[in-house]
């Protein structure tokens, strides 16, 4: 406990290290685990099923803050190009990695299939950290994180198979339509526990704001364990599921998305300082070259060739589908998925983790740190709009009704409306502001500011109503509604 303690302190201060630093976080937690391992300070872990168990298991848990944190109409319209990227992209990376693997460093078939499986994954935790402190155009933002969340599940199933080869031979086209099937079974498990999911939760009330993040985590888990168990695909049934839960105005919904936002941050830490320890340092020396030659195969290869043929049915220009290729990041979902082989017993596949491994730390020092300069050459940079106000819900059973708080950010054209003009549905109310440190109960007439705090009481008919009428009137300021911002752009997103 006292060695786990001091590790997450020293990792949080590595984060402030690595965002004025620009270093990538992911390659600071690495350096943790192999400063900790045989090779320095000498503990010895070399358990790869224990890293794969835990590695799935953090990987649940990242998914499940991703999908809550992505909003639907930001994604709507680019999950078809998302999935075709998720599907026919990753078979095109696929291939074109493999020819490299074996004809540039001279894998055998089989392997230099698996190390192409592996590493054609973009990874969901790099992809949305970075989507947040980077402005891109929306298409690209809303493209890549489906994608990042869309295309584990196949590469996953990829990979057992291919790991699974020697004992369990099955054809191609046999091999097809499993992956199929499993994609199939998982997004329907996973819409299924999302949709019923949150219409529990929405219609009862726990004795414990606390329990909410909880109930929701656990359904994710559920949703990922409940796709498994079905022979489908659990990482896109727990996306799918944390999607929904995400965009289906959930009792309080910030605390949940604070605690699922720290639960994905300890497991970060914990999977990637666990992967350091896995890795010795000492035998990665002859594996330099090899990984920067399928490295520079993937990144300026594959990577862009899968995005083209992903993206021809839907006609984006070169620039957009440059950025794209770029943007395309690797992390810890291609290290976990390299320890699956060494599992299996797979021959050599020690070596493709190495491979992977630095490949990994080599390209992440890459492309994380030159994306924002990428796209500013690109000119594909893009100004933030009023971000959404944060919409706090709190059930009144006995009332039948909801308290919605929220606060009047920096950006948001609420400012300077008057409490009339906010045009509430009848029987929702603004019923208390807090400005300054002070509270009081507006008139009408009350001009709201930045930096305001609001209390909205609203029965349970107009609940909905009143706070697609709060986010439309932030995104579009008094004349929402009147100029095509008004409620039903949020009502048609959700």
């Amino acid at each position: 406990m006292l060695i786990s303690a001091a590790v997450l302190l020293l990792a949080m201060a590595a984060v402030r290290l690595s965002a004025r630093t620009g270093l990538p976080s992911l390659l600071v937690y690495l350096g943790i685990g192999i400063l900790m391992g045989q090779d320095v300070l000498g503990l010895e872990f070399e358990d790869a099923e224990l890293t794969r168990t835990l590695g799935y298991a953090a990987l649940v848990v990242i998914l499940a803050e991703g999908g809550l944190g992505t909003k639907w109409r930001d994604i709507r319209r680019s999950v078809p190009a998302a999935a075709t990227l998720a599907t026919v992209g990753v078979a095109v990376s696929v291939g074109v990695v493999a020819v490299s693997a074996h004809y540039l460093i001279g894998l055998e078939w089989r392997l230099a299939l698996i190390i192409g499986a592996v590493v054609s994954s973009t990874d969901a935790a790099a992809v949305f950290s970075v989507l947040r402190r980077v402005p891109l155009p929306q298409r690209i933002t809303g493209t890549l994180e489906a994608e990042s969340g869309f295309n584990d599940a196949p590469v996953v199933i990829l990979v057992v198979a291919l790991s699974a080869l020697e004992h369990e031979p099955q054809s191609w086209y046999v091999l097809i339509a499993t992956i199929v099937m499993e994609l199939a079974i998982g997004a329907v498990t996973g819409i299924l526990v999302g949709r019923l999911g949150a219409f529990g939760l929405r219609r009862v009330a726990l004795p414990a704001s606390g329990l909410y993040p909880i109930a929701v985590m656990a359904l994710c888990v559920l949703s990922y364990a409940g796709g498994a168990t079905l022979h489908g695909s659990g990482f896109l049934s727990v996306y799918i599921t944390a999607l929904v839960l995400g965009n289906a105005n959930l009792p309080h919904r910030p605390a949940v998305r604070g605690f699922a936002d720290g639960v994905a941050w300890l497991a970060q830490i914990s999977l990637f300082v666990l992967l350091g320890l896995l890795v010795t340092p000492h035998d990665l020396g002859d594996d330099v070259l090899p990984a920067i030659a399928v490295g520079l195969a993937l990144t300026l290869v594959a990577r862009p060739l899968s995005v083209v043929v992903g993206l021809l049915p839907f006609r984006w220009s070169w620039k957009d589908q440059a950025l794209l290729s770029w943007a395309g990041l690797r992390g810890a979902v291609p290290i976990v998925l390299a320890t699956i082989p060494m599992v299996a017993g797979v021959p050599s596949s020690e070596r493709i983790f190495n491979i992977v491994f630095v490949l990994v730390v080599i390209f992440t020092l890459v492309q994380g740190p030159t994306l924002p300069w990428v796209a500013r050459k690109l000119r594909m940079e893009e100004a933030r709009g009023p971000a959404d106000i944060d919409l706090e819900s709190a059930p009144l059973e006995r009332l039948r009704g909801h308290m919605l708080s929220m606060s009047v950010g920096e950006t948001s054209r609420m400012h300077g409306v008057e409490v009339t003009e906010l045009r509430l549905p009848p029987g929702a109310a603004v019923t208390l502001v807090v400005r300054a440190g002070t509270s009081f109960v507006p008139l009408p007439s009350t001009v709201l500011r930045h930096g305001d705090d609001l209390l909205v009481v609203t029965t349970d008919a107009v609940r909905d109503a009143a706070e697609r009428r709060l986010l439309a009137v932030n995104r579009g300021g008094k004349l929402a509604g009147w100029l095509g911002t008004g409620g039903s752009t949020a009502a048609g997103d959700r």
